[in-house]
């Protein structure tokens, strides 16, 4: 099937477009490049421009009337920015979707599986959540993904639009092929970091926050593997209406994530042990929006959508590393 996928230039999008076309489907690629780059879209179908854009996403589909669905991922990502600039992430994130999803439903393409975000998550005592716990957004980002799912609730209750809401927890590595990742040459995620100071490119790794009420301090996070996230996306493509049919609801929301929490400091030694290397660290105090973190529990992602992370935590840093080699050479850059 063709699938639209918005934000299909970013590291994620671009590695389920991989993931799409390694199970014989085809994406359809729109994208402003506001930050993805151009080369995650050699040799796809792509159209560059915006997501609110009525007259592009008519031609779009016009263009390509079997597309059967859209991965909406588009969005500004970067926490701390939100913060120092909200306005532009309720600009760009949910005024600009709310006119997606309206065109969309008007041109007869009501199927749409959203990215959302586990930071949306309560502090919780055990730190694993499940989809009903409470929630608690802690930063502009946050809070547009929030919103965002309840609009998509609302109008699946209103109109034709179908949602399944994957919230993500911590994507990490490359696809198998490492022909995309990462793209920032100096990346502001906590892998990325690690990467740097491990190769002496910064002088050490910052630890923010290490007076959390976790096992050691530090925040805790669920690392998945960005390939087994990209094939969750796949299998909730495939059988998008039986998932819904099988909670008899317009719309849910999934967890997607491994099923177990890793500190900061966890996170660190299990890269030391890949890389072989020692990480330079120092300490600071947690930046404003950060969360002490979660873990998310997969029943409903297992239950759903037959669906379960195969990939370890090593994997996962192999892959990162690898990526790290051979991003310039993608990228065309020093």
């Amino acid at each position: 099937m063709k699938v639209l996928v918005t934000g299909g230039a970013g590291y994620i999008g671009s590695v389920t477009a991989t993931a799409l076309e390694q199970a014989g489907h085809t994406p359809v690629i729109l994208d402003s490049l506001l930050s993805g780059p151009r080369a995650f879209t050699a040799g796809r179908i792509f159209y560059e421009g915006d997501v609110a854009d009525r007259d592009l996403l008519r031609r779009v589909v016009a263009e390509h009337p079997d597309i059967e669905a859209t991965i909406h991922m588009a969005a500004r990502i970067v926490v701390p920015e939100s913060v120092a600039q909200p306005y532009l992430y309720y600009r760009d994130n949910v005024a600009k979707s709310l006119e997606l999803f309206d065109e969309l439903t008007a041109l007869g393409r009501p199927r749409v599986l959203f990215s959302s975000s586990a930071s949306l998550y309560a502090p919780k005592d055990g730190f694993e959540v499940t989809e009903s716990d409470p929630l608690e957004p802690t930063s502009p980002y946050a809070r547009t993904k929030r919103i965002i799912e309840q609009i998509l609730q609302d109008l699946a209750v209103a109109t034709d639009l179908r949602a399944v809401i994957l919230r993500y927890f911590n994507p990490i590595g490359s696809d198998p092929g490492l022909t995309s990742g990462i793209y920032d040459k100096e990346p502001s995620h906590v892998l990325g970091q690690l990467v740097l100071a491990a190769r002496g490119e910064q002088e050490a790794f910052t630890i923010t926050g290490t007076d959390l009420p976790t096992r050691d301090g530090t925040g805790i996070r669920d690392y998945i593997h960005v390939w087994d996230l990209a094939r969750a996306h796949v299998r909730a493509i495939e059988t998008f209406d039986d998932i819904l049919a099988g909670v008899e609801a317009p719309s849910v929301i999934i967890n997607v994530g491994t099923g177990s929490g890793v500190t900061v400091r966890e996170l660190i030694g299990a890269f030391e042990r890949v890389a072989g290397a020692d990480v330079p660290t120092v300490t600071a105090p947690s930046r404003p929006g950060d969360a002490v973190g979660a873990f998310a529990n997969v029943d409903r992602a297992t239950a759903l959508l037959d669906w379960r992370a195969e990939l370890t935590l090593e994997e996962a840093i192999a892959s990162a590393l690898a990526w790290a080699d051979r991003r310039a050479q993608v990228l065309g850059q020093g």
